[in-house]
């Protein structure tokens, strides 16, 4: 592993020392895992239909285990590297570890064959910046995939806030990170670098009794307000139960429960290589459209 000179090229957006803190203490105390075991899931799948072997993988920030584990489980991958935010509790683990900066990927160049990266990447502040120093670790014909989250994630919590916040406090307060749009990805996959750019999103309902349960939730899973410029002392309490109030109101089903919604946008990108498919050139075609069109459209001549 090297060290990997590294100049901010985005502003701070995010408050890593928070992210790392919260993350310790949701690892400590019994994390909430649902959607980081629902990922991981998905990734085995997705690794399912490959036939390529992936010496050296690379779990690249995932807030737990479950990419390490699942890539360590895999009979297409040999070696597996772990680098994390905060140190696992898992004890021994079949795979080597490193505590890194989320925004810096501290290894030397077309080091790994894989790399998977599970709902880590929307709370890097300079998010093309990373794709590219993913790329560069990379070898010719590695792969990266992964998943981050999306913009309508906790979208009627972000909407009963901050209506609850102006009907108690007069104003609004920071607590909307930006998200990844699914029709960017493909573009910072490809700005990147990466070949045959490939996204897709998975939208997951959770269903709670109250708001209240939902924010133990995302407390338990070290995914609480993450912006520098949040408002640093506690909600009020007479906001907070209008925000209840206004969730039931407007985001309730039949029989009382509340819903939260995560997107989660997949992606996944190849390093170029000359074995890679490639588009035909222009005007390298043998028949013209209209005619293959004209063709497809005609019926068959009786046998």
């Amino acid at each position: 592993m090297t060290d990997t000179p590294h100049t901010p090229s985005a502003p701070a957006l995010f408050d890593q020392k928070a992210i790392r803190l919260r993350l310790q203490r949701a690892m400590r105390q019994g994390a909430a895992d649902f959607l980081l075991a629902r990922v991981a899931d998905d990734l085995v799948d997705r690794l399912a239909v490959l036939t390529k072997r992936f010496p050296v993988a690379l779990d690249w920030a995932s807030c737990g285990p479950h990419g390490a584990e699942v890539l360590a489980t895999s009979d297409r991958v040999d070696q597996v590297v772990r680098a994390s935010l905060v140190p696992d509790v898992t004890g021994f683990a079949p795979w080597q570890s490193a505590i890194v900066d989320g925004g810096l990927v501290p290894f030397g160049g077309q080091t790994f064959d894989l790399v998977a990266s599970l709902l880590a990447l929307q709370i890097v502040d300079d998010l093309p910046g990373a794709m590219v120093q993913l790329r560069r670790v990379l070898r010719p014909d590695g792969l990266l995939v992964g998943c981050l989250l999306g913009g309508e994630t906790l979208t009627e919590l972000r909407q009963v806030m901050a209506a609850a916040e102006i009907d108690c406090e007069g104003g609004l307060s920071p607590r909307v990170a930006p998200f990844v749009d699914l029709r960017d990805m493909g573009g910072l996959l490809q700005r990147a670098g990466f070949a045959l750019p490939v996204t897709d999103s998975d939208q997951v309902t959770v269903r709670y009794k109250d708001i209240f349960g939902l924010i133990t939730d995302l407390r338990a899973m070290g995914a609480t307000n993450p912006l520098l410029a949040r408002q640093r002392k506690p909600m009020g309490k007479a906001t907070l139960l209008r925000a209840s109030e206004l969730y039931k109101e407007r985001f309730s089903d039949p029989d009382g429960r509340i819903r939260a919604s995560f997107e989660i946008i997949w992606f996944s990108g190849w390093v170029p290589h000359e074995s890679q498919q490639k588009p035909l050139k222009p005007g390298s075609a043998q028949m013209r459209l209209a005619d293959a069109l004209k063709q497809a459209q005609e019926p068959e001549a009786p046998a």
